[in-house]
């Protein structure tokens, strides 16, 4: 159902994104991948036969460079993005009153206004398919308030409220807008996470046990068919059925 269709993944080096991408790629999707990790992501991407283009979150110069070469590659079409780049390592265990300013600074600057910066730069690209999809990566952590993580929590809390408006704002042009909230993953971004916190969500899941990025790349395929437009401005918690207490 992806078979032809440009899709772009950012943070694509390693983790949930590599994984998201491997998926896509065997789905037949023509794949960009974005990240700031360059050795990583154009391993990744010749794996993959896809396409890697260098980007910094941070930095809005690099995504309108990422959007010229993109529009360039694609010719104006992008019929997917996943919006998956954000920081979670070293950001957690830390109580809401230590937090320094800087480091809640630089996590909103990437994981909230990078991604609207990321979707303002492609918007033109995904109206031009005509069936543009943008799914972005939030957390459950934001729908039932994870402690000692606030930074992150409030980021990934306006990606959600990010998604809904966004989809307002693109479903006249039948572009359709998602967020996924995926439970704690096995990567390397929760290395931080304490034992105790994953073995609470193995035991809270209807599906028990440890959680791995595989399971929520079938949700982000399924996102990003061009049948799946009446899901736009859902979020929906890929987390296994944990169950909220």
């Amino acid at each position: 159902m992806l078979q032809g269709r440009n899709i772009l993944v950012t943070g694509a080096a390693r983790g949930l994104g590599a994984v998201i991408a491997r998926s896509l790629a065997a789905q037949g999707a023509r794949l960009f991948l974005a990240d700031i990790a360059e050795a990583d992501g154009r391993a990744t991407a010749s794996a993959l036969g896809a396409t890697f283009l260098p980007v910094d979150l941070g930095a809005p110069v690099t995504i309108e460079r990422l959007a010229r070469d993109l529009a360039d590659a694609t010719g104006g079409t992008l019929h997917g993005l996943v919006n998956n780049g954000a920081i979670a390592t070293g950001i957690g265990g830390i109580g809401f009153e230590t937090i320094e300013i800087d480091s809640w600074d630089l996590v909103q600057r990437v994981n909230v206004r990078g991604t609207w910066l990321m979707t303002r730069a492609c918007a033109p690209m995904l109206r031009q398919s005509g069936s543009g999809r943008v799914v972005n990566v939030a957390s459950d952590t934001a729908l039932w308030g994870a402690p000692r993580l606030m930074s992150y929590v409030a980021s990934k809390g306006a990606v959600i409220a990010m998604t809904r408006s966004l989809a307002r704002e693109l479903g006249p042009d039948r572009v359709g807008v998602t967020a996924i909230a995926p439970g704690i993953l096995t990567t390397e971004s929760t290395e931080y996470v304490p034992e105790a916190r994953h073995r609470y969500y193995a035991e809270g899941r209807a599906v028990p046990g440890v959680q791995a990025p595989e399971d929520i790349t079938g949700v982000v395929a399924f996102l990003l068919r061009e049948d799946a437009l009446a899901l736009t401005g859902q979020v929906l918690p890929v987390n296994n059925g944990f169950v909220f207490t």
